[in-house]
């Protein structure tokens, strides 16, 4: 296969590779994204380092063969630390002529084309808008490629369960998750058993899946058509405990981890919107730890249950995306207000308006930090792995219950769908947080009689965050509202020196939170300033301009990488990083969002690459434009410009 070191084998032996990207690609109704994830998980098993992309399609209901309506899975699999999905599928499975027509431009020089024959007829070739047959005009020249009739294997293989012909034609997915299972010397027990437990209450599915499996793998033992297997052999990971997890699988479980250290009970209210409603999903299976999932008739009716849960005393938290952040806004605006724990997961996805709903964006980020009308400001955090999600959901809760403060966490479809492995931390290893903040129990204030009273703005003075009083506990009764508060008494106050010290009180804590959380590292093997180039990054970009600074790197040129997770307050020590460099590079899936807070922010002479075709960055994107950024450094320099910073 080309673009991966492989060593030769014996005849009958597996070729080792160290890497591999495949492709699943079909109609939304095979079952693309079953197999790529069973292959997913088996990889894991294994012991191979991965990371993957599923692919689904926007239109719900797309016409069946048609382009619209393809749905795939890549997934890169390693024996070594690898940070991207992969550029270039080396393997694309295509169930029928649309897949192979949507995917087909993907693929590198000399990659295998899997297709199933079967579905290569004139109607199917004519829905998926080929005028010829790409198998003989020429469109596959330079692919090494494999004509398989799955679905009429499949049949015949699975007429032993009793199977009708139109379900045992739907178990064509196994047949093909079964073949490349074979190629890449993929364990069968792991398979096989998942099935057994999945389709436990159906006895005929369970059969024609099995069957249809084996068929697959035994195709590949016995046809003689492939040169050979092939291995990717297990990465050395770092010792631990490992689980296969997506992004919104670690969201939800850090969620639930947040709850116990901070022992107090999860309320998620919410309303269900793609790409963020597997948060619910796993959350609704933990009510043993305190979890409480409540699916709200409209995102308005879901963020003020989370508030009024907060209210009641419990960790608050929404999950949306895009659409769902604008109606949230009014009811975040009061959270700002009432100074109150509230975490907003924002699972971004391609917009305006309804957009791209199955397609990937990080185009919320001005609006997490200014998209509330008046002075509101709100601490905004953004996790760069799906493996990390776990941890920002630790570290958002952190800040929201310290400082009392709705906290917005920029997830995206590409983290939330997407996995690799990751090591299941030890629990003493993650931070207590019911030390971080504390129920107000006993009237804090004494007037000038000398009576007893609760303040509910009185505050703390290192944190400015005020007072947190459970509605019930006896002697602290005190008044909750939209309308502007009297600085201490809480009492409803339109005085105009009252609202400017309270909107300035309310933007010194979030300011404050800098001071609070770690400075921003820089990946600079020459120290800070070694490099002309520093590479300014946030939130899902991580994986491929990690990959792309390596790749620059091993050709003998310099470049750092700093990489944000706090972007509202940025860390303190930020404007010196950025002062360090010449240039600055900001790889953003929007149209420049973040080089636009720096710009503004340490006048800077930040420099955009942005993309908003719904897809993540490629590792070959971000590498050829660090490379032209360097190229144009030494021209400037070669032209006699000093080592400063470059003029805006």
């Amino acid at each position: 296969m080309a673009d991966t070191a492989a060593t030769s084998a014996p005849p009958g032996r597996a070729r080792t590779l160290d890497r591999v990207v495949i492709r699943f690609a079909g109609d939304s109704g095979d079952g693309m994204q079953l197999a790529g994830d069973r292959f997913t998980t088996s990889s894991a098993i294994f012991g191979n380092d991965l990371s993957t992309l599923p692919d689904y399609p926007a239109e719900i209901r797309a016409p069946a063969g048609t382009v619209a309506g393809v749905s795939a899975f890549q997934i890169h699999i390693s024996d070594h630390d690898i940070f991207t999905p992969g550029d270039h599928p080396n393997v694309l499975v295509a169930m029928n002529p649309a897949a192979l027509k949507a995917h087909l431009k993907d693929l590198e020089p000399g990659a295998t084309v899997i297709l199933n024959s079967d579905a290569f007829d004139e109607r199917s070739l004519h829905k998926a808008g080929y005028v010829a047959d790409p198998r003989s005009d020429g469109a596959l020249n330079g692919f090494k490629v494999y004509e398989i009739p799955m679905t009429s294997l499949t049949m015949e293989a699975v007429k032993p369960s009793g199977t009708k012909a139109r379900d045992a034609e739907r178990s064509k997915n196994f047949f093909a998750l079964g073949l490349v299972s074979w190629m890449f010397s993929r364990p069968v027990d792991t398979t096989l058993d998942w099935v057994a437990k999945r389709f436990a209450s159906n006895d005929m599915v369970r059969e024609a899946n099995t069957l249809a499996f084996k068929a697959g793998w035994n195709f590949g033992e016995t046809a003689e058509i492939f040169e050979s297997a092939y291995e990717v052999k297990p990465a050395r990971l770092a010792p631990g405990t490992y689980t296969n997890i997506s992004g919104n699988t670690a969201m939800a479980w850090g969620l639930v981890a947040a709850g116990q250290l901070a022992k107090l009970p999860v309320f998620l209210g919410t309303y269900p919107i793609t790409p963020a409603s597997d948060i619910l999903h796993e959350l609704s299976k933990h009510k043993n730890f305190g979890v409480r999932t409540f699916q709200a008739e409209d995102e308005i009716a879901g963020v003020s249950a989370a508030l009024g849960a907060s209210y009641g005393g419990a960790l608050g938290v929404t999950t949306t995306s895009g659409p769902g952040l604008d109606l949230k806004t009014e009811t975040i605006g009061l959270a700002v207000s009432l100074e109150l724990p509230l975490l907003v997961i924002d699972v971004q996805r391609g917009g305006p308006s309804t957009g791209l709903p199955t397609k990937t964006e990080q185009a919320d980020l001005l609006q997490a930090v200014f998209g509330r009308h008046g002075e509101a400001p709100v601490p905004v955090v953004a996790p760069a792995t799906p493996g990390d999600c776990f941890y920002v959901a630790i570290e958002a809760a952190r800040i929201a219950l310290k400082y009392r403060t709705p906290v917005i966490v920029l997830s995206d479809g590409y983290l939330a769908n997407g996995a690799e492995p990751w090591s299941i931390p030890e629990v003493a290893d993650l931070p207590e947080l019911s030390g971080e903040f504390s129920f107000a129990t006993a009237p804090n204030k004494v007037l000038a009689g000398g009576e007893e009273v609760f303040w509910p703005y009185l505050r703390d003075p290192e944190t400015l965050a005020r007072p947190w009083a459970v509605p019930g506990t006896p002697g602290l009764m005190h008044r909750i509202g939209g309308l502007e508060k009297a600085d201490g008494a809480g009492n409803v106050s339109y005085d105009p020196a009252n609202h400017e010290l309270m909107v300035r009180l309310r933007a010194k804590k979030v300011a404050g939170i800098a001071g609070d959380i770690p400075a921003v590292e820089v990946d600079d093997p020459d120290g800070p300033g070694g490099a002309e180039l520093l590479v300014l990054a946030w939130g899902s970009t991580y994986g491929a301009v990690q990959a792309a600074v390596h790749a620059v790197r091993s050709g003998g040129r310099k470049v750092a990488h700093a990489h944000l997770r706090h972007l509202n307050p940025f860390p303190a020590n930020l404007g010196e990083v950025l002062s360090a460099y010449r240039r600055v590079l900001v790889p953003e899936v929007n149209l420049g969002q973040l080089s636009k807070l720096v710009r503004a922010e340490f006048l800077v002479d930040a420099r955009g690459l942005n993309k908003v075709n719904g897809l993540p960055f490629r590792r070959f994107e971000v590498q050829q434009a660090i490379e032209s950024a360097l190229e144009d450094l030494a021209a400037h320099q070669g032209n006699g410009r000093s080592a400063g910073k470059e003029g805006m």
